[in-house]
């Protein structure tokens, strides 16, 4: 028999022992496929928490609980890659049902020739069951259970499900797993963005994961790659010209770091979901997010050689009302006792000043301002209870929106204590504000300066709301009747806490006021901070100097910044102003502009008042046009002005026992009172105290009869004093503090109807009291007098009500 008829005759016999194979093949299979189940869950290793910004860019993952960076599945699997892998893996994939019975043949038979396994024959889909059975040993037994799971799971799934289950769980070298993971460790750089040379290298990657390392097996590997690639360029995948490209590109070397953008929001959100493995989708501008991060760690070194180490800011788009930043903390560290792992952002702080705008928006909505209105700030005490001013001066009266602008604590206490603390207390909870744990009457009036704790999340939403509703209805009548929470993930619905507390008028007042902020001495440090750009913004300090506040808004951006020791250190730098206020502006400089708020005309109306004190005029006074908010009622007449009666020829008073009426000229005089005019006088050159009455009245005027020119600054009637002992062991003293209107008045000071000294221009007294109740009196030459009557303590236990001194 001739060689042709050999051949010949083998051909049938060849062909009968394939079909003879495949058909055992499938009898076994059919029998594993009804004797085996899939594993449930497919697949429980645990995963990377992974954080996305709101262009679905990477900001950052933590490594799974087994030590692997195996990120969260997908449910597609990019083009190019899904092309590279079927090319190389599984040529019919779409077309098997999870078993290519003509690969499987050839790699037993293949097999069984060469004595050994040297072919698998496996399709995608069941190397996503060996990955799911945890690549147990390579036995027949194993690749018919395989096999018959394969099937079964085609039958429950798309062939893209499949490819995305691949995807997700296939191994990629060292402790990389997965493709999304590959492609960051490797490229930098997001599936979706890889090129074809890219993607064939990561189609191949999984056939050897430990091929990509410095120094092994490249040149193997950068040849296997470049093959798939001629094989893609012979299929019509690329063509010649990006064929040409693709085998220029490098193999990369050692895997890149992650992205690390936002680590403390990445932990927050997965100590809250439990720990678990979770992509977090948010909002975050990934640019912004850097800008933002990369300020705050710059000026961070500054602040640290002031033995400041943290900070954190927090930015709000106010169209979308999304967070588009968050800086957590001013660098990450895992080790709890630099504080750096801590996530600053929602830790509850003092708030020093930083709620004192919201008290000004109130009263305005509630007509009890204007923004012209004087308020007192003179030496005050409240119930044992002594605020003080920043630059410990006093100017007898400030327009309420001087008072904002300068952060001024004693008109801020006085405004709080007109208004009432239950009030603002619930308004500050209407508005957001979730930190206020207990009673009104526990905080009392420090709650506007600082007495209340607050967190930047809080805080910065409660600014970002009066931007929003301040300036959003322009020049319609519609007004934002809901209070917003912030959007931080993507997907939420925004949060509403209730109806607006806040109208569209009083809010754009306030951010009107808020624009002339200052400090003494800083203005010029002001003008390069601020860029030449309309910014309404407000900074704070705590008590002890702890915490450093300072919050920007503009139309489009509203900017959180809180600086400080995660551990409550107090620094003497530690201010507003020097520590917050600088990151602040170095954030909004690099944000976009934009045009100011428009004035709302339709939610405000114009009132008469009294150019001199911003009460409502009544007749008699000097009227100027001040605004209020359309729905307000400011009723409140001035106190300040007086019909006075005077001597024509010496301009001196007079009055109707000392003087004919109709000798007598009328003038309309502006006249605060004497505590609150001592201090006006010296800030306000045009001030004109009350003239003095003509000698022949005196004796017999109003204000003699009634100890009119002369007043206590401190203490006030019923006043209870603790008097510490000072330092070295010696008794301390009580400073008690007088004013008169005439500058040039003598006054002669009585403790419990005994002398004790008298004083010139300026009025205070160091007294020696004992303990128990006591009477403090002062006379001027003309006999006009004042007297308190005050308690002195005699322990430190006593002093919950007490002022000390």
């Amino acid at each position: 028999m001739g060689p042709s008829s050999r051949l010949a005759g083998s051909a049938p016999r060849r062909s009968r022992r394939a079909r003879g194979l495949i058909c055992g093949l499938l009898a076994l299979l059919a029998v594993a496929h009804f004797t085996t189940r899939l594993p449930d869950p497919l697949f429980d290793a645990p995963l990377s928490s992974v954080l996305e910004a709101g262009d679905g860019s990477l900001l950052g993952a933590r490594i799974a609980a087994d030590g692997q960076w195996r990120f969260p599945g997908r449910d597609t699997v990019p083009g190019r890659y899904a092309t590279a892998l079927l090319a190389f893996e599984d040529k019919r994939f779409r077309m098997h049902p999870g078993v290519d019975p003509l690969a499987l043949a050839r790699a037993v038979w293949t097999n069984l020739r060469a004595g050994k396994v040297v072919s698998g024959g496996s399709t995608i889909t069941m190397q996503v069951i060996r990955m799911a059975r945890g690549y147990r040993p390579r036995t027949y037994r194993e690749k018919f259970v395989e096999a018959a799971l394969a099937i079964r799971l085609e039958l429950g799934t798309t062939k893209d499900e499949v490819l995305a289950l691949y995807a997700a769980h296939a191994p990629f070298g060292g402790n990389v797993v997965g493709l999304e993971a590959a492609a960051w460790r490797y490229f930098g750089r997001g599936p979706g963005e890889l090129s074809w040379a890219e993607a064939a290298l990561l189609a191949i990657l999984p056939n050897n994961p430990g091929a990509v390392h410095p120094g092994r097996s490249r040149d193997a590997l950068q040849a296997k790659r470049d093959r798939l690639l001629r094989r893609l360029a012979e299929e019509g995948a690329i063509d010649g010209a990006e064929l040409e490209l693709a085998l220029l590109e490098p193999l990369p070397d050692a895997p890149r770091p992650l992205p690390h953008d936002a680590p403390h929001l990445l932990q927050r959100l997965a100590s809250e979901a439990g720990g678990g493995g979770r992509r977090y989708a948010t909002t975050l501008d990934p640019s912004l997010q850097r800008l933002a991060g990369e300020v705050v760690e710059r000026q961070s070194q500054g602040l640290a050689a002031m033995g400041i180490r943290h900070a954190a800011a927090l930015v709000i788009d106010n169209r979308s009302f999304e967070v588009v930043a968050y800086v957590g903390n001013s660098r990450w560290g895992v080790d709890e006792g630099t504080g750096y792992a801590i996530d600053l952002i929602h830790r509850p702080r003092s708030t020093g000043s930083i709620l004192k705008p919201l008290l000004f928006a109130r009263m305005l909505d509630a007509g009890e301002i204007l923004p012209e209105t004087l308020v007192p700030d003179v030496p005050s005490q409240f119930a044992g209870y002594m605020p003080e001013n920043y630059d410990r001066e006093f100017r007898g009266a400030v327009p309420a929106s001087a008072a904002l602008a300068r952060s001024l604590n004693v008109p801020a206490v006085w405004m709080l204590r007109r208004h009432g603390v239950d009030r603002f207390y619930d308004f500050l909870r209407r508005m957001g504000m979730s930190t206020l744990h207990r009673a009104p009457g526990d905080y009392g009036l420090t709650l506007v300066l600082g007495g209340a704790e607050g967190t930047l999340w809080d805080l910065s939403a409660m600014y970002a709301n009066l931007g929003r509703i301040g300036g959003g209805a322009g020049g319609t009548m519609e007004q934002s009747d809901r209070y917003l929470r912030p959007r931080l993930l993507a997907g939420e619905a925004h949060e509403s806490t209730g109806t607006a507390p806040l109208s569209v008028g009083s809010a754009w007042l306030t951010l009107e006021a808020l624009v002339e902020v200052v400090r003494p001495g800083a203005d010029a440090q002001w003008r390069v901070f601020g860029g030449g750009r309309r910014v309404a913004w407000k900074t704070g300090t705590s008590y002890g100097h702890r915490d450093a506040w300072a919050i920007g808004v503009t139309p489009r951006y509203t900017v959180g910044v809180w600086a400080g020791n995660a551990d409550g250190e107090g620094r003497p730098e530690l201010t507003g102003i020097g520590a917050a206020a600088p990151v602040l502006f170095d954030v909004l400089n690099r944000l976009e502009g934009d045009a100011w708020f428009p004035r709302p005309e339709i939610h405000l109306k114009e009132v008469a008042v009294c150019e001199s004190d911003g009460f409502r005029a009544s007749g008699g006074c000097e009227t100027a046009v001040a605004r209020a908010p359309r729905e307000s009622r400011f009723e409140r007449p001035s106190p300040h002005h007086r019909l006075v009666h005077l001597d024509p020829s010496s301009g001196l008073r007079v009055h109707g026992a000392c003087e004919s009426v109709h000798a007598m000229a009328h003038e309309t005089w502006f006249v605060l009172p004497p505590g609150q005019e001592s201090f006006y006088r010296q800030w306000n050159a045009a001030y004109r105290p009350l003239p003095a009455y003509r000698p022949d009245c005196a004796a017999t005027s109003p204000e003699a009869l009634a100890g009119g020119p002369v007043d206590f600054l401190y203490p006030d009637d019923g006043t209870r004093i603790y008097i510490p002992v000072e330092l070295g062991g010696r008794k301390g003293r009580a400073i008690f503090s007088v004013a008169h209107r005439d500058p040039g008045a003598t006054l002669h000071w009585h403790l419990d109807d005994r002398y004790v000294g008298s004083t010139t221009v300026f009025h205070e007294q160091a007294l020696d009291v004992g303990p128990g109740w006591h009477a403090v009196t002062v006379v001027d030459d003309a006999g006009n007098r004042a007297r308190r009557v005050f308690e002195v303590l005699a322990r430190a236990d006593d002093r919950s009500q007490a002022t000390r001194h």
